[in-house]
């Protein structure tokens, strides 16, 4: 089942009795959680909901079996037990058994467990085993990958529409542009964004440069376009307000630094005829920045962003053995290619 189809049936208020949930985009994960939690209505600890975590793992069957005394049906949180997970050369044994148990134990009372609890299984990641298998035949398995940029606009045009408030799709773009992919980050910067453009009004790039918290990498996509334009006061500038909002020095180096290696492959790859996307191994959920690479590195000449490269090499070698101060060196390095 897909996200998207698991909303869909939470919203209709229908419950299923076996949930797998696993994934990266732990927001939407948790969400879907809070719905389950909801739609069960009461739930007492120890009585009709426990919580089952790695260390008390092995009371799963037992917490099954046990009837949720004065209510129809017990609901189970089994969370980021390793339960699924794949297991290293040093196989935990006890765990092995309890799996093949707990897998033999399902298949055998299934018509039970759809009667009296409502079980849902949370991990970070799984591997296909016996018990998946046997989860996914009998449940519901909803895989949370990171939203791509189609979805994320469409999530936010969604919220946006409920508080009466206007944003277009070049807003929304460049809104994800500036704030990341995240789906809680984005949730909690357009709530922001509604809260001050208030019912009828709308959202749009002023807003988001103002009250906005960007992410390192989009501020760093800012600096580079002025560098490319040798707009170096601009340049400066961006930098500075890094250094003052407490961003570390040289964290801000090793993305400047990385971020010129993508420009140069980028560069290669245009040059190449090859496919941007495999060349800067973007994952799903970026691949919005295909044309930001594009447009920034037709700034620079291949030989340029080399040198570029190597300066910021040197300056980390320099600061490592304490000849130079890192923010002098970087200045220095963006005045040098405007000149």
């Amino acid at each position: 089942m897909t996200i998207e189809e698991l909303e869909k049936e939470l919203k209709s208020g229908n419950l299923q009795n076996l949930y797998l949930f696993y994934g990266e985009e732990l927001y939407l994960l948790e969400s879907s959680l809070k719905k389950i939690k909801s739609l069960f209505g009461e739930a007492v600890k120890g009585i009709n909901y426990v919580v089952i975590d790695e260390t008390n793992l092995t009371s799963l069957i037992s917490e099954i079996e046990t009837p949720s005394f004065g209510y129809d049906k017990k609901l189970i949180i089994v969370k980021n037990t390793g339960l699924l997970k794949k297991e290293g050369k040093r196989k935990n044994i006890e765990l092995s058994k309890f799996k093949e148990k707990l897998n033999e134990y399902i298949l055998n009372n299934i018509k039970i467990i759809k009667e009296t609890v409502i079980l849902v299984i949370i991990e970070d990641d799984i591997q296909k085993q016996d018990i998946v298998s046997t989860i996914e035949k009998y449940g519901v398995s909803v895989k949370f990958d990171a939203q791509k940029p189609m979805q994320i606009e469409k999530r936010i045009k969604s919220i946006c529409n409920g508080y009466k408030v206007n944003i277009n799709s070049d807003t929304i773009k460049y809104f994800i542009e500036c704030c990341g992919t995240n789906m809680q980050e984005l949730i909690n910067e357009i709530r922001k964004l509604i809260e001050y453009a208030e019912e009828n009004g709308t959202i749009d790039k002023g807003m988001i440069d103002k009250l906005s918290i960007k992410k390192l990498e989009s501020i760093i996509f800012e600096l580079t376009d002025n560098l490319g334009k040798k707009q170096i006061k601009e340049a400066l500038n961006v930098m500075n307000n890094l250094i003052y909002a407490k961003e570390p020095i040289q964290k801000i180096l090793i993305t400047l630094y990385n971020h010129f290696k993508k420009l140069y492959f980028a560069t290669l790859a245009l040059k190449n005829n090859k496919d941007l996307i495999e060349v800067l191994n973007l994952k799903p959920n970026q691949t919005f920045l295909v044309n930001k690479y594009k447009m920034q590195a037709k700034y620079f000449k291949e030989m340029e962003l080399k040198n570029i490269l190597q300066k910021l090499i040197d300056l980390d070698y320099k600061y490592k053995i304490g000849e130079i101060d890192l923010q002098v060196g970087l200045e220095s390095i963006l005045c040098t290619y405007c000149s």
